[in-house]
Parts: structure tokens; C-alpha cells; sequence
């Protein structure tokens, strides 16, 4: 009988050196592929978070308007664009001093706060600012392109964290692995591509999580509820309709006094047989710039539905709706945006420093 040899275990070096040896495989011709997409993504996220500011400047004449609310006007602006697909307006306030008509189409109009006459029109195929919104949200493919712009993130976020394990210095070492070289060329680019990645690992790792998080909403929703407490936001009412047109000027008053301090932020006529007019509103304390607590009052503006504040909502909650304000740099001040800024050009950096490394390593 011949005795069969046991197979030999692989040394633990070996073993770490060949995870090692396939993680930098992986990271780098990811990297250069999936990569690519995620700099256009960080590219235009630069760019829109100056969105409102670079309106301003193509648009001068918006600025010299007063944020006013009046309920006829709105009503007005109701009555005529209801027909043309209008499925939302956004109020009068300091940073857009006009109402805003969101439609179906993906259309967007601004009107006059003082008579709603019609003062500009802007969508993806005459707007650079919402074309760049339509590459980044949606990679021009509407549904279909979210759900690829969802798998990229994943992706990235691997790139992200097999960077950060490549890097990682042995004890004692951090200050020689974060030093940058001016050459020669493949020690130049290895070390710019990792030093600016792992100092900017963290910013990076925020945006893009919270890119994630807003591509699967109800996931995260799910995941931070169950973990930290929280709940749904409360649905809208519904009652039948007693009578045929809404007060707009009561309704307004009512809704505003239904939640002292806050702002209201976006209302849309409600269904021919629905009675209840719904508000978004953003109470004291809210990071995302629309609010997310709900004002809920009937069309004569004499009863109040429902009122959801949601700065009393339990961490879970408050966490889910932090993700959008966080991921557009609307936290923090003029530092947070330029910040956010600044690390959505960190990708295409990652990207041109990465190709320059492989290049010039391939030449050797």
C-alpha cells in the first residue's frame, strides 16, 4: 500500500503575499476601468455643487427678486401649468428667490414671485447644469442608468478599501508611506496617487457611501432604522374633496403656522378628489435643504391633517435624511462645499496617476 503524502499548507506569508499580489490585480485594471466612470461621476458632482451659484451668474436677473409667497400667485401658476405636466412647485426663498415648477418630462421652470409670469425654462437639452445633473444621478439612462450608477458605487467602494489595505504601512512607517516623490516618474506617480487617496480616503469614503445610500434609498432607510430606531415618514392623508378649487392664501397661512419657524418648501395642487393639501417643510435644525417634515391641511386651509417634524424623529431616521445634505456638501458651511468639491476631482486624480504609474512600470 503506498501512503499518500498530505498536501503541504501554504506558509502564511505566501498566502498573505498572493492575496496581496491579486488585490493590486484587481485594484488596478478595476480601477482602470470602473474608474473611468467613477471620475466623470466625481467630475460632475464638482461642478453641481456650485449649481445654484453658476445659475446666478447666467441667470443675473434672478437675483434681483424678493423671496415672496403669495397664494394667488401660486394659484395661478397652478391653474395654467397643471395642463402641461406639472407635478410640483418649489417656494420662493433666499437661495432661489422664485417659484420653481418641476414636470414630468423633467422639465424645470422658474416664474416671477410677484405676478408667476414665465421667466426661463431649463431641462437637459438646453441646460449644461441639468444635463451634468442627468449624467451624475442617472448616467443619462433614466432608471436603467441608476442602477448601473448603484453598481459602480459598490465597485468603487472596493477600490477605496483594497487601496487603503495596499497601502498600509507596517508599524513605525506611516510617515515614509504618506511621502511624495517628485522622481523619478514611476515612484512620482505611486506616491501621489496614494498619498492623496489615503489623506482623502475619508472624504471620499463619505461621498461616496452617501452616493450609494441615495441610489438605494429604502435599503439604507431599512439598515439605519433598524439599527439606530426610526420609523417611515408618515404617509399623506386622504379624504374626499369638499369642494372644487383651494384656498391657496388660507392654505398657505395654515400650513405655515402648523410648524412655527420652519420654512415651507415644495406643494403641488392636490388630485381632483382628494380634499388634502400637502407640504414638504423644513423645520429648525434640518440639514436637507428641502426638509423632510410634511404639513398636511385641507383645501379651505381651516383644518389641519396631519404635521410631521422631523427633527423629532429617533437617530435612524435623522441619519437617513442626513445622507443627502452630506452628499452635496449643504453641511458645514462654505467649507464643507468647497471640500466637497475638492473630492469630486479626487477620483479623476486617482484615475491619471494610476494610468501614468501602470504606464510607465509597463515601459520598464
Amino acid at each position: 500500500m503506498v501512503a499518500v503524502a498530505a498536501p503541504r499548507a501554504i506558509p502564511r506569508a505566501t498566502l498573505r503575499q498572493r492575496v496581496r499580489a491579486l488585490l493590486a490585480w484587481l485594484h488596478l485594471w478595476v480601477g482602470l476601468g470602473v474608474g473611468t466612470v467613477f471620475a466623470v461621476i466625481g467630475l460632475s458632482g464638482s461642478v453641481l455643487v456650485f449649481g445654484e451659484d453658476i445659475l446666478r451668474w447666467q441667470q443675473p436677473q434672478l437675483s434681483t427678486f424678493e423671496p415672496r409667497i403669495d397664494g394667488e400667485v401660486l394659484a395661478g401658476i397652478l391653474a395654467r401649468e397643471s395642463s402641461e405636466g406639472l407635478r410640483g412647485v418649489h417656494l420662493p426663498h433666499a437661495e432661489r428667490p422664485v417659484w420653481t415648477g418641476f414636470y414630468t418630462d423633467g422639465r424645470e421652470r422658474l416664474f416671477a414671485p410677484d405676478d408667476g409670469r414665465l421667466l426661463l425654462e431649463r431641462s437637459a437639452e438646453n441646460d449644461v447644469i441639468a444635463w451634468l445633473f442627468e449624467l451624475h444621478a442617472h448616467l443619462l439612462g433614466g432608471e436603467t442608468g441608476e442602477a448601473v450608477l448603484g453598481i459602480v458605487g459598490w465597485i468603487s467602494l472596493g477600490l477605496l478599501l483594497t487601496g487603503l489595505y495596499l497601502w498600509w504601512p507596517k508599524p513605525g512607517r506611516i510617515r515614509a508611506q504618506l511621502r511624495v516623490f517628485r522622481g523619478p516618474p514611476t515612484r512620482r506617480w505611486l506616491t501621489w496617487h496614494r498619498s492623496a487617496g489615503v489623506v482623502l480616503t475619508p472624504l471620499l469614503l463619505l461621498s461616496t457611501l452617501t452616493g450609494v445610500g441615495m441610489v438605494y434609498h429604502d435599503g439604507a432607510r431599512a439598515l439605519l432604522t433598524s439599527l439606530f430606531g426610526g420609523g417611515e415618514t408618515p404617509a399623506a392623508p386622504s379624504q374626499d374633496a369638499r369642494r372644487a378649487d383651494v384656498d391657496w392664501p388660507a392654505v398657505l397661512a395654515r400650513a405655515q403656522a402648523a410648524l412655527p419657524g420652519a420654512q415651507l418648501t415644495r406643494t403641488g395642487a392636490p388630485a381632483e378628489d382628494n380634499d388634502v393639501v400637502s407640504f414638504r417643510a423644513r423645520a429648525v435644525g434640518e440639514w436637507h435643504p428641502n426638509g423632510r417634515s410634511t404639513v398636511h391641511v385641507d383645501r379651505a386651509g381651516r383644518g389641519l391633517l396631519l404635521v410631521h417634524d422631523a427633527t423629532g424623529q429617533r437617530l435612524g431616521a435623522r441619519m437617513t435624511e442626513a445622507i443627502y445634505p452630506l452628499h452635496i456638501g449643504s453641511v458645514g458651511g462654505v467649507v464643507m462645499k468647497w471640500l466637497t468639491a475638492l473630492t469630486g476631482l479626487l477620483p479623476a486624480f486617482l484615475l491619471a496617476t494610476g494610468f501614468l504609474y501602470w504606464r510607465r512600470r509597463r515601459g520598464k
